[in-house]
């Protein structure tokens, strides 16, 4: 590995941690830096690597997004709950860095929940907490995939 490929690693690290902190775009640091180093690089496959990683990248974000969000409806969670979760997720995201998106959007649904079926909101917050947790094992999964396929391709090659 030359000093460039070195950097190109530590992006891609704090990539894959950043699927896991919310403050980090993890899948867009990943995916940014295998490109940056298919640039830099004359690797004959560097742009096969691009185009898996890619891939990778976009089926992790819309699943991301759709398995969640799927679980959330079937256990009955409604969309307006999921809007105030999301609101409150964004603002949450501004006043506690790290960790207030998480904690935002819980929140909301917590709330909303309570205020529509009252004394069982607790169920509907569980799920959105399987749900968060669901949307980030997605992300860390297809951003380390991407990872490793960079990865396996400058060492193996």
């Amino acid at each position: 590995m030359n000093s460039t490929e070195i950097v190109i690693a530590i992006v891609i690290a704090l990539g894959v941690l950043g699927t896991v902190i919310p403050v980090i775009p993890g899948s867009l640091l990943v995916g940014g830096a295998i490109l940056v180093w298919a640039t830099e690089t004359h690797h004959r496959g560097a742009w096969w690597v691009v185009a898996a990683a890619a891939v990778c990248i976009a089926i992790g974000a819309a699943a991301k997004y759709l398995l969640p969000g799927r679980n959330l409806k079937r256990s009955g969670v409604p969309n307006s709950s999921l809007i105030v979760g999301g609101v409150l997720g964004l603002i949450g995201f501004f006043v506690v860095p790290v960790v207030g998106l998480v904690l935002g959007f819980v929140l909301g649904i917590y709330l909303a929940e309570r205020r529509r079926v009252h004394s069982a909101a607790w169920p509907s917050t569980k799920e959105a907490l399987k749900a968060v947790g669901l949307g980030i094992i997605i992300e860390f999964t297809a951003a380390l995939t991407a990872a490793l396929i960079w990865f396996s391709v400058v060492v193996f090659s």
